[in-house]
């Protein structure tokens, strides 16, 4: 039986026993879950990796790191356990859609684990693992978040001088043996970092940075990516997308996920991958997970200003605030109406503020989805998920919170299929050092106040890499590789052409109402292009996907 064992191995795990073969991760996967079980097992493993198993007495052994850089399916057929590295490998010949996921899918802009886009096929979140036996199956985390700040922190030399060794045997570490690899380089702090700390690891050789640039208004930073790059002496590759690229790469990056994926910046990401893959590149380095880890991202000084409301004593807030809040908000007075406003988001719990501008929700569901498709979903379901995902995080600071939610939501649902996807369609491998298990172990040490110091986002990450970042870098607001598709599409017929005729089309399907549609195209977009660009560009990458993918799909 052993010789028709099935298996996938994806990734490079580090396992921390010292008595397995490094080099036979096939032969370390069957060893552990021998040994230890299947929790223990998924425990015993590091880095990123997807793994699975099928054992001499038919069981199956399904796992993935902590932040599912690599995806894996699954589904129960005929009293099997059947698995894939994707979702469309497992679908039928002729898929059966389900609306749910659909709706999650506007919701999120992608589809959350466990649901995938097919009816009977799950993908397995970050963190856990599966464990198939008797014809039942069981899911559950094995690794989950937990912040421990120590009560009397160090001193930050000691601090900074730690980070930056575990921060160059990060990018160390994922160099691989082929040399010194390229990066992503959108002149932010943590792309400019892992630039930086290739550079210093060379041997004289200079690292290739790839950087997108847009001509257009409030998008393009590719200055500051300049300056990174001079700074650091890399090798400095520039491409200008052009609504042209987007009209030739839409349908192709749309068809290329194995489900819808409204991530924007996949195609910008692509750009990059596909140029330095062309230079001869095997593999990019990425900065996704500083924001996440060291507290980098607006919102999260934004929640704070909101949870300060709590501090106001109760009576006050429900006698007086929250009573006056729908008149504040309607005044036509600026302050008290951002006084309404604030009092209407500070007043509502987490998760839920999150999405209270949500833009599918602030449109108005039964604006913008058919009866039938209403008819067909739980609209309830994705806050539900996200409630869920919430609570799971041990009790720790608000701020801590938020970042483990992210890593659910922000990381593993989003960015990093983005930038996996992306990579993989140009054909190069790619690496996150911003990810790596020491500097994830040393961020749930940091106390909170060095990732969120008063309202100055990540306080200590900037501190410990002051005089090694330019201070341009250090200084600028975050900005990343947004595509202007909304304002290209305002401007350019192509675009809207290929816009209308995705938007009818999902129109056609039942999914959307007609009239939403057109009052979006002819309306919505001229008011305000960035804002409904948005709309279009994951209507149009939804239709884009179900036409490479479900083109005969419609809902009953």
């Amino acid at each position: 039986m052993s010789s028709t064992r099935r298996h996938l191995l994806l990734g490079a795990p580090r396992f921390t026993a010292q008595d397995l073969p490094a080099s036979d991760a096939l032969t370390a996967w069957r060893q552990l879950l021998l040994a230890r079980g299947p929790a223990q097992a998924a425990t015993a493993a590091g880095g990123e990796f997807a793994v699975a198993l099928e054992d001499e007495a038919g069981r199956v052994f399904l796992a993935v790191d902590k932040f599912a850089v690599h995806s894996l399916c699954y589904r129960i057929d005929g009293g099997q356990l059947r698995f894939a590295a994707r979702a469309d490998e497992l679908a039928d010949a002729t898929p059966e859609i389900d609306p749910q996921a659909i709706f999650d899918y506007l919701f999120f802009h992608a589809i959350p684990s466990p649901r995938t886009i097919f009816k009977g096929v799950y993908r397995l979140p970050p963190g856990h693992y599966a464990w198939f036996e008797n014809g039942q199956l069981s899911v559950a985390p094995y690794w989950q978040a937990r912040f421990e700040e120590a009560s009397v922190p160090r001193p930050l030399d000691e601090l900074r001088e730690e980070f930056q060794g575990l921060l160059r045997q990060a990018v160390q570490r994922q160099i691989g043996p082929d040399g010194l690899p390229a990066c992503f380089l959108s002149g932010g702090t943590d792309s400019s970092t892992v630039a930086g700390m290739l550079a210093r690891l060379g041997d004289g050789t200079r690292p290739h940075a790839y950087s997108i640039g847009f001509q257009a208004e409030g998008y393009d930073e590719m200055e500051f990516a300049r300056i990174a790059a001079r700074h650091f002496g890399c090798e400095h590759h520039e491409y200008y997308v052009t609504p042209e690229d987007l009209l030739q790469s839409i349908p192709k990056v749309a068809g290329h996920f194995d489900q819808p994926f409204g991530n924007s910046s996949a195609l910008p990401a692509f750009y990059c991958a596909q140029q330095a893959r062309q230079d001869g590149a095997t593999r990019m380095l990425a900065g996704d997970g500083g924001d996440e880890l060291f507290g980098g991202n607006s919102r999260y000084a934004k929640q704070r200003i909101f949870n300060w409301y709590q501090q106001i004593p109760g009576p006050l807030r429900r006698g007086l605030l929250e009573p006056l809040e729908p008149a504040l908000s309607r005044s036509g007075l600026g302050l008290l109406r951002k006084t309404g406003s604030y009092v209407e988001q500070a007043s509502v719990p987490m998760p839920d503020r999150l999405q209270m501008y949500n833009l599918v929700m602030r449109l108005g569901l039964s604006e913008v989805l058919s009866p039938a498709m209403l008819g067909a979903i739980d609209t309830a379901a994705p806050l539900a998920h996200q409630r869920q995902v919430w609570r799971a995080t041990p009790s720790c600071s608000a701020l801590n919170r938020e970042l483990a939610f992210d890593w659910r939501y922000t990381l593993a649902e989003s960015d990093l299929p983005k930038v996996v996807g992306a990579t993989g369609l140009a054909g190069i491998g790619v690496g996150f050092p911003m990810l790596d298990d020491e500097l994830l172990d040393f961020s749930l040490r940091l106390p909170t106040d060095h990732k969120l110091k008063g309202l100055q986002l990540r306080w200590f990450f900037k501190e410990a890499l002051r005089g090694f970042l330019p201070d341009e870098i250090i200084t600028k607001k975050k900005q990343g590789f947004g595509l202007p598709f909304g304002v290209w599409t305002h401007r350019d017929p192509r675009l809207q052409a290929l816009g209308a005729d995705s938007l009818r089309g999902l129109a056609a399907r039942g999914v959307v109402r007609a009239e939403f549609v057109e009052d979006l195209l002819n309306r919505r977009l001229a008011e305000h292009p960035a804002y409904f660009g948005e709309m279009v560009w994951i209507l149009t990458m939804l239709e884009q996907w179900l036409r490479a993918k479900a083109p005969d799909w419609r809902l009953a």
